[in-house]
């Protein structure tokens, strides 16, 4: 059962400025200069956030007791919920990109991320408030965590693929920062 949880979050986790793009030899200083500072805002994070994922997948393939996997899937949803903060807390420092709409996705990509570290803090909760007596119930609450952990997968990237179309994506793509910083799944989702 945990192990659709692990799926799910890991699902999640390409999320984190999957940062795409191909490098181009247009100069522009001003966009170079703001992906540098998002990129290498967001470089922490999104190791925290792989991090966080792996704990949660060694927890499950360990067979651990329901009371293990509460404590790291609650530690990890709690780095996720932070990390996710700091990476907003990021593209709100670094400005608007020097881009049409600039403004426009700047904002959308930090209330979504700032929605994606209140939905983890979310999930925190609910994992702390599953009975861990119960492995029956304690199986369906994951079940359920599992279900939100797919639709916070599936939506809310949006603003962030926004963010990275055109020039913001080439310039993003540049940064060596930003290359190290895209997570993969690392399972399969299903």
């Amino acid at each position: 059962m945990n192990k659709k949880l692990a799926a799910a979050l890991s699902g999640g986790a390409v999320l984190v400025l999957a940062l795409t793009g191909c490098s181009s030899d247009d100069d522009n200083d001003k966009l170079d200069s703001w992906a540098k500072e998002v990129c290498d805002g967001v470089q922490p994070q999104a190791k925290k956030i792989e991090a966080a994922n792996a704990a949660i997948q060694k927890e499950t393939s360990d067979n651990s007791t329901p009371e293990e996997v509460q404590k790291t899937d609650a530690k990890a949803f709690q780095d996720m919920s932070d990390a996710y903060k700091a990476m907003g807390g990021a593209v709100q420092k670094a400005g608007a990109p020097d881009v049409e709409e600039g403004e426009k996705k700047q904002k959308d990509a930090v209330t979504e991320l700032n929605g994606l570290s209140s939905s983890y803090a979310s999930l925190r909760k609910q994992v702390e408030e599953l009975d861990t007596k119960d492995q029956a119930k304690f199986a369906d609450g994951l079940k359920d965590i599992a279900t939100e952990l797919n639709k916070l997968s599936k939506s809310g990237s949006d603003a962030l693929k926004t963010l990275e179309e055109g020039d913001v994506g080439q310039a993003m793509a540049k940064q060596a920062s930003c290359k190290s910083a895209s997570v993969t799944p690392s399972a399969a989702a299903g």
